[in-house]
């Protein structure tokens, strides 16, 4: 079988750090691996993604031109990928030149077919810098409530959510520069065109209940998007100076012209339709949680508007956010690990382990240096690490380092050897099934297996009995070929220690490079010779080091702390007489329901009973509380506000919250029912 694997492009930005690895890139590294010891035909790729408008503002701070910039990162993060030794059969970047071509074949195909849409409107363009500014990139004051410092989409204030060019005094983040309205023609993708084409592709899946969940909301909510940016930096739009391609647009056709560049590599340029055009090839795509609807949604839908027959997606085994000590990784705020002084003292393959025995497969999960020394101690070192080496010093004291011959088996022997073998064929189906901890896992137990069945032979006591020596050959024999079994299940997760651990059993071949079924189903032959001095594969993480190290990431953090602020209080407004604040009705509200709004970052649509009545609520609290935790909870209600209207969504009254700056905390009533009347 072809099976052709991406991991996402990353952002040639900056560097990355080993919570970008644990979503796309470890689990695709092993999948590849284990693929190719099924002796599948694999194609494994990735690369950078160098262009947008935040690599060009990001070049300008640092004093690089863009291609400066993404030249640099780009060999950072190759160079990363390299030390952790993932398997890629080609890593690209979307400059090189056959990406151009590839993209504006993709955006012909479209147009062709009526699937673009040209428009002219009005965007928000920096005179002092000379260019139009996305909407992350500029800040005013909010239509809505005036506040402001408000975002280019979105109030952090009052929540509104609105259109950059609705701000009152817009202006650039970077420069602080005023902005203004100038109007320029984009190019839009119809994506509404393929709502039914998409919802019908999207439930013959059998995937994970959060991509499929995701990916259908967004097909809703289909429209068209643009697909060009007016810039410099970025692949040409054909008949259009000026205009570039949106990124969102080019990079997932580069997963395409990666393969390109591959097989012109390889001598034979028209290699590559042998995997993106072949029907019988399965598409494995591994990605982040923020890149579902991407993966799922868009590039599916440009695919479907193509000409040539693209392969589809067959899996796309999205994997959630990985974090540090609790916070997500971020070197501004120096919540980080220093790469450099990480590879000084511990190995790739113990970080491979440790992320991928607690890899993020259905919630977030975390990276502590606490797990991690554990993994390392009570894992590596003390399960499978002594299990290698307790034998192998065994075999070169009694066997005089070579297999021994394995005589009849008793009935512990042989339930020793049919667990060994069930636990080959799980870790087989927990690889084929994109699950890493249980794989991980899998290891660990086959490791506990073997120290267990050593333990019961006691093939020490029966060294010292002649007659028993056939018994304790049979043990060697069995333990020897569980070590090889060992190093089977560990090559895709740690390649570097189990290739190790296969030379310690006298073979001189590359472990990656063999068949799973025939090294699994092959018995190490009869006086093979084993290490003569076999060393242990890994060593004791200490309590020192460890402090050590959590020092240190909360020392790099204190430094980026901001100064501390003194504490401002918000002026307090004009005084009202009692009559006036009699007009105000405040009941207490049971939250009946709480959902996200849609494309709103604070939003939350709540529905309320007032004991009375019920009402739908629109309340600006999402960054402070999940919907879950609020259901059952009885709160305050603003009742007899004018309704507003907020995303399109009516807003019955409003929910009274304490704030602090970006604090906020809601009151809640423990025992009133609802309909309770504040006075």
């Amino acid at each position: 079988m072809k099976i052709l694997i991406t991991s996402a492009l990353p952002y040639a930005n900056g560097p990355l750090h080993f919570g970008h690895i644990a979503g796309a890139y470890l689990p695709g590294d092993c999948y590849a691996r284990f693929e190719r010891l099924k002796g599948n035909e694999v194609l494994y790729l990735c690369g950078s993604d160098e262009y947008g408008v935040a690599i060009t503002l990001s070049a300008d701070l640092a004093g690089r031109t863009p291609k400066q910039h993404v030249d640099l990162f780009h060999e950072i993060n190759k160079a990363f990928f390299e030390k952790l030794e993932f398997s890629f059969d080609h890593y690209s970047r979307t400059t090189w030149p056959g990406h151009v071509p590839t993209v504006q074949s993709f955006y012909r195909d479209l147009a062709d077919k009526g699937l673009i849409e040209e428009k002219v409107e009005n965007h928000l363009y920096s005179e002092k810098e000379n260019r139009f500014l996305a909407d992350r990139y500029v800040v005013g004051t909010c239509p809505k409530c005036g506040y402001q410092e408000a975002r280019g989409d979105e109030c952090q204030s009052c929540a509104a959510s609105y259109e950059a060019t609705d701000l009152k005094n817009p202006r650039s983040k970077l420069t602080g520069s005023p902005l203004v309205l100038k109007p320029s023609n984009h190019l839009y993708l119809r994506f509404d065109h393929f709502k039914e084409q998409l919802t019908t592709w999207i439930q013959s899946k059998v995937w994970k209940e959060n991509v499929v969940n995701f990916a259908m909301r967004y097909i809703e909510e289909l429209k068209p998007r643009a697909i060009t940016r007016d810039s410099e930096w970025g692949v040409p739009v054909p008949g259009m100076p000026d205009k570039v391609f949106y990124v969102w647009f080019d990079a997932p056709i580069g997963y395409i012209s990666a393969a390109k560049e591959w097989a012109v590599k390889t001598g034979k340029p028209d290699r590559w339709e042998d995997y993106w055009l072949d029907e019988k090839t399965k598409l494995v795509q591994f990605i982040g949680k923020d890149n579902i609807p991407f993966h799922a949604v868009f590039f599916p839908a440009m695919i479907m508007g193509q000409n040539l027959p693209y392969k589809l997606p067959d899996e796309i085994p999205a994997n959630e956010f990985y974090l540090l000590e609790g916070r997500q990784f971020s070197k501004s705020e120096g919540w980080t690990i220093d790469l450099e002084d990480f590879f000084t003292k511990y190995t790739p393959d113990q970080i491979r382990y440790c992320v991928a025995a607690n890899a993020p497969e259905t919630s977030d999960s975390e990276f502590s240096w606490k797990d991690f020394q554990m993994r390392c101690n009570a894992e590596l070192l003390g399960k499978f690490g002594n299990f290698v080496h307790r034998v192998l010093v065994f075999a070169k004291q009694q066997c005089n380092s070579r297999v021994p011959k394995r005589g009849e088996l008793h009935e512990v022997d042989k339930k020793f050897s049919q667990e060994m073998n069930a636990l080959v064929a799980t870790a087989a189906l927990h690889f084929e099934g994109f699950s890493l901890r249980k794989a991980s896992q899998t290891l660990m137990e086959l490791s506990h297996l073997g120290n267990v069945y050593f333990d019961m032979k006691k093939p020490w006591a029966l060294a010292k009995d002649p007659a028993s020596r056939e018994s304790l050959d049979t043990c060697i024999a069995l333990c020897v070929e569980c070590i090889k079994n060992l190093s089977l299940l560990a090559t895709p997760i740690i390649p570097h220690s189990a290739q190790k651990v296969w030379e310690m059993l006298g073979f001189t071949s590359t472990l990656a490079k063999g068949s799973w079924k025939k090294i699994h189903e092959t018995p190490l032959p009869t006086g093979q010779h084993l290490a003569a001095d076999p060393v242990p594969l890994f060593r004791k993480v200490e309590d020192a080091e460890i402090e050590e190290q959590i020092a240190k990431l909360h020392a790099m953090a204190k430094l980026k702390e901001k100064p501390m602020e003194t504490t401002s209080y918000e002026a307090m407004k004009e005084t009202i007489s009692f009559e006036q604040f009699d007009k105000v009705d405040i009941r207490v509200a049971q939250i009946l329901e709480a959902v996200k709004v849609p494309k709103s970052k604070k939003l939350l649509k709540l529905t309320v009973d007032l004991g009375f009545e019920k009402r739908t609520i629109v309340s600006g609290i999402a960054l402070k509380y999940q919907p879950e935790e609020l259901i059952g909870k009885k709160v305050l209600l603003l009742a007899n506000l004018t309704p507003a209207t907020l995303m399109g969504i009516e807003s019955q009254g409003m929910i009274l919250a304490a704030g602090m700056g970006s604090d906020l905390e809601l009151p809640m009533i423990q025992h009133l029912p609802p309909g309770s009347l504040v006075s």
